[in-house]
């Protein structure tokens, strides 16, 4: 059953934008609609005492000081959305597209927009009725608000451009049609509320968030894995040690790792004989690195509640005084200053991941067969999922350059400093699926790694994860092709199905 979320004008929390970035409903209560009839009101009194409001009857950006006339307040937002529907390169994956809906939505349901009740039904339609406009991917700056991508969002709510209904582009006035919905001619300031905004750059923050928050936890269960398969320790987990020095993120993924590895037969057996006297810092150092990732993943997550809940419009229509003020709420630095936080922790979690796959298909440091093959030689093993793995961190490190120390002038110099969030955020969903297909690697490694010890188990929570795993990929006894069990492990990352199969551990998260 899907889920669906209510929207009340109040701020919605971290979970239920989660929900909504994989695919619940949004609703909206009937306060949304008495906050944007109110809003709507105070435009529709400016214009019929013809004052001179920017966004309303004026022109836009560097052409602010031209004055439209009433007859004309249609054509204007028509323009505008026209004009600026000028995003180039692939369309945007539907899903982030429905996340940006529903974020505008919330935006536009808080009533300092100033657009009408149908104007936001209609967008609502769209989202409930699958309804899903062709956004192009490239085109933001990240300030005075993603402007091309919203723009060929809203070109699908006036009839302009394509569209996806049930899987299938075509014109945007058909797709309306066929979810029984009709195009809407756009009233005053409408457009460059619909323009104005950060929800094309937010919604692949958040989206990507998420797929980072699961390819983190399933991190945790294959770090463990590969300690257990190394051989490795488990002191360096303990609390005491992780109290000393006090940060949240390092307490919470060392009780997570001592929660994975309790019991285990493999660990218990070495605790008295292994004359290693400390592990690499891939294996020991998991709770400093991680936690420090997790204590940058939950600023983030609080950055983008904060953003996805706001109003990033400009101007901005004050329900209580009817003032309509002018101000940089569009400007994107919070969100590209959150992704490109995240950029680096998808970096490390990879980086990390890797060098434990390293350190297990090295028969010097892990104390295993060469390349995790029972007949090395004769069979290359792990050899290049291993070069793989190396290869999509360095592609990830070259991605994960901070898009926020970037900034070029536009309009003619009116809009001098941007953000490029779009770029900080748009980049990530690649870089999670980079750091998925490393973590899977690893995952294939490590249960392959252990297997070397039996019939000693690992503990009973990993010996869960290693049958699951079991279930849809067999032991490397002779090479094989390695892509589909690289896909099916990465597959077990992206969609959460190895953190269910850890069972009851609890494991760190941006809610706990």
């Amino acid at each position: 059953m899907i889920d669906s979320i209510s929207f009340s004008g109040e701020a919605l929390p971290l979970a239920d934008w989660r929900k909504l970035a994989r695919g619940a409903f949004l609703s909206l209560a009937p306060q949304v609609f008495a906050n944007v009839d109110q809003g709507a009101a105070i435009v529709a009194s400016i214009v019929a005492k013809g004052e001179a409001v920017y966004g309303i009857n004026t022109g836009f950006g560097k052409l602010a000081n031209m004055r439209i006339a009433d007859r004309d307040l249609a054509a204007l937002q028509r323009n505008l959305v026209l004009s600026h529907a000028a995003g180039v390169g692939e369309p945007v994956l539907a899903a982030i597209v429905r996340l940006m809906m529903a974020l505008k939505l919330v935006s536009l349901g808080r009533g300092a927009s100033g657009v009408r009740r149908e104007t936001i039904q209609l967008l609502h339609g769209m989202l409930t009725g699958h309804v899903i406009p062709v956004v192009p991917a490239r085109g933001s700056v990240g300030a005075s608000g993603d402007l091309a991508p919203l723009a060929h969002m809203t070109a699908t709510m006036i009839g302009e451009g394509d569209a996806f209904y049930g899987g299938e582009r075509m014109p945007a006035v058909y797709a309306l049609g066929r979810a029984g919905l009709e195009p809407i001619v756009l009233g005053p300031k409408e457009g460059l509320a619909l323009l104005n905004g950060t929800q094309f750059s937010t919604a692949h923050a958040l989206h990507a968030l998420f797929a980072i928050e699961r390819i983190f936890q399933s991190a945790l269960i294959t770090g463990a894995l590969s300690t257990d398969a190394a051989r490795g320790s488990d002191t360096p987990f303990d609390a005491r040690i992780q109290a000393l020095r006090g940060h949240r993120g390092q307490i919470d993924v060392a009780a997570a790792l001592r929660a994975l590895m309790d019991g285990s037969k493999i660990r218990a057996s070495h605790r008295t004989i292994d004359d290693r006297i400390q592990d690499p810092y891939c294996l020991r150092c998991q709770p400093q690195v991680m936690g420090a990732a997790l204590d940058v993943m939950r600023q983030a997550a609080a950055t983008l509640t904060i953003e996805a809940n706001g109003v990033s419009d400009n101007p901005l229509v004050m329900t209580d005084t009817g003032d309509v003020i002018s101000g940089g709420n569009f400007h994107a630095e919070p969100v590209a200053f959150a992704a490109d936080m995240l950029a680096m922790v998808t970096c490390e979690i990879g980086s990390l991941a890797e060098r434990r796959v390293a350190m297990l298909t090295d028969p010097a440091l892990s104390g295993l067969p060469a390349f995790l093959t029972p007949q090395p030689g004769l069979n290359s093993g792990f050899m290049i999922a291993q070069v793989t793995a190396a290869a999509l961190v360095s592609e990830n490190k070259q991605m994960a350059m901070p898009a926020s120390v970037d900034s070029i002038p536009t309009s003619a110099n009116q809009e001098d400093h941007v953000s490029m969030a779009a770029h900080g955020a748009r980049r990530l969903t690649q870089m999670a699926q980079n750091a998925a297909n490393i973590v899977g690697i690893e995952l294939l490694a490590a249960v392959q790694g252990l297997e070397f010890h039996a019939p000693l188990a690992s503990s009973p929570v990993l010996e869960k994860v290693r049958q699951f795993l079991r279930r849809h990929v067999p032991k490397l006894e002779h090479d094989r092709k390695m892509a589909p069990d690289i896909e099916a492990a990465a597959d077990m990352v992206t969609s959460g199905a190895l953190i269910e199969a850890a069972g009851t551990v609890t494991l760190p998260s941006l809610d706990n």
